[in-house]
């Protein structure tokens, strides 16, 4: 039996099949743009996702007999806001996870409404990427647009009503919006009312491996599919790379590194961590995790040897390797699209700090890769009571066995590299077997499923002198946060 994943990317599409064995059998990806503009905005065409994901799955019909797949799930960008009018036609242009245009109606959310009743309502506070702010920026903005919204729905989602017409989203996505309260996994009534919605208007929710319908007759028709295939709900990306990497009980945390950086720390119960800029979500497996978000992780790394250097990945890296631990005294804010956790600021912006005549560019290369991990502890820290005794890394960022070396030594936690790298579109497609197959031993399945390919060991001295510099680091930022906003406002 096979069962096909798909993941909705903020550039692109990836599109897996796996067996029952968990093998990837076939995969395509496609890509599609991104519309920045005005200062901060971000946004795409959803027709653009459907038409990278019909011209995905008819590459994969090409290698396959596409009527052995068994089922389907989806995984996708979280917190953007696709509204639909009463024909269920796109309203506007799906506001991305990491537009900035929200800071004043994300800042009235906080500070008007209260960073105690949003996290009463909702276990967390107000970020410019979440979906409420969103909403009252369309309400303000485009009040015509805001009248005619008949359907809510989340990026995924979209694809998931093009396959099968029905309506739904699934309870780790929901959690992004800031009007669904985690801790019953239902939508928020409280919440509703405040941004001048209709309770009607949002998806009916589901668990992450739930079937919620199955392919229409006209897809069925498009791709030659002669069975009924059901899908599931999936979940938000994520929470779906978490079951892909097999990162779903509290002995493990999974770090990805995609464009975005994730620290994903999962939790076998409700619970809110000790400082609330860190995300309390629902997880794709019936639980919960806490999460933290850098805005800017291997984008960084992406920028420094794409737009600043030549695009040698291998040179670059390499002498990345010559340089010590803390880049001879140079320190890398990561911050090139503003921050969210823990800082929640869009006007954060990139720096190297530090900087004198005889740092090299392999200097430069290292501290650009520090800065994404201290980043990525700093996320880390906000939560208490932790004690894992694994990391596991995905991504593109993963490639590098530097910065997981610089993982390993700074959380001072054995890390796990996975055969499978696909994270998110693998985990999607476990989710349509757990589904189909209606399997309750998740985490036994995952076990046997998830093939580990190398595993790095911390040194305890690295650690130490990465510590002391981490505690230089972390107070960069406060003395740079009035500056920031001082050159936004030029």
């Amino acid at each position: 039996m096979l069962y096909l994943g798909i993941d909705l990317g903020t550039s692109g599409m990836k599109i897996i099949v796996i067996n029952e064995k968990g093998e990837i059998k076939v995969s395509a990806s496609k890509e599609y743009e991104v519309n920045y503009s005005n200062n901060g905005w971000s946004d795409q065409n959803p027709e653009d996702w459907v038409k990278a994901m019909k011209e995905g799955i008819k590459e994969i019909s090409q290698k396959i007999n596409i009527n052995e797949v068994k089922g389907i799930g989806i995984s996708g960008q979280m917190h953007g806001l696709v509204i639909l009018d009463e024909n269920k036609k796109v309203l506007y242009p799906v506001i991305l996870w990491n537009d900035q245009r929200t800071v004043e109606e994300s800042d009235y959310l906080n500070n008007e409404i209260g960073i105690e009743k949003l996290v009463k309502c909702t276990s967390n506070i107000s970020f410019t990427g979440f979906t409420a702010s969103k909403l009252l920026w369309i309400r303000k903005n485009e009040p015509e647009i805001f009248s005619k919204i008949k359907y809510i729905m989340l990026p995924k989602d979209y694809l998931g009503y093009v396959l099968t017409e029905e309506i739904f989203t699934d309870v780790s996505d929901a959690s992004g919006t800031l009007f669904f309260d985690v801790k019953n996994r239902k939508w928020s009534e409280e919440m509703t009312e405040i941004l001048g919605i209709k309770e009607e208007s949002l998806p009916k929710s589901f668990e992450s491996y739930e079937i919620i319908g199955k392919l229409t007759e006209n897809i069925k028709d498009e791709f030659g599919i002669t069975e009924d295939i059901p899908v599931v709900a999936g979940g938000g990306d994520n929470a779906c790379g978490a079951v892909g990497a097999g990162v779903i009980n509290e002995d493990k945390i999974l770090i990805s590194l995609g464009t975005s950086g994730v620290v994903f720390i999962p939790q076998e119960k409700w619970k809110l961590p000790e400082k609330n800029s860190m995300h309390t979500f629902c997880d794709a497996n019936g639980k919960y995790h806490f999460m933290g978000v850098i805005l800017s992780a291997a984008s960084c790394l992406k920028w420094w040897v794409e737009e600043i250097q030549d695009g040698n990945y291998t040179v670059l890296l390499d002498e990345a390797l010559k340089s010590p631990i803390g880049s001879n005294n140079l320190f890398f804010l990561p911050y090139l699209t503003g921050e969210r956790t823990p800082h929640s600021d869009p006007y954060a912006r990139g720096s190297f700090i530090g900087l004198n005549a005889s740092h090299t560019r392999g200097d430069m290369t290292r501290a650009v890769l520090e800065g994404v991990v201290f980043a990525l502890y700093d996320s880390y820290k906000l939560a208490d009571n932790l004690n894992p005794d694994t990391i596991r890394i995905i991504g593109g960022g993963a490639k590098s066995e530097l910065i997981r070396k610089i993982i390993t030594d700074l959380f001072n936690i054995k890390s796990e590299v996975l055969t499978v790298q696909e994270g998110p579109s693998y985990g999607a497609a476990l989710l349509a077997m757990f589904g189909v197959e209606k399997i309750e031993n998740r985490n036994g399945k995952l076990r046997e499923l998830i093939k580990i390919t190398d595993i790095l060991e911390p040194n305890s001295e690295n650690h130490k002198e990465y510590k002391r510099r981490y505690e230089v680091y972390k107070g960069l930022y406060s003395s740079l946060k009035d500056e920031y906003k001082k050159i936004n406002s030029l």
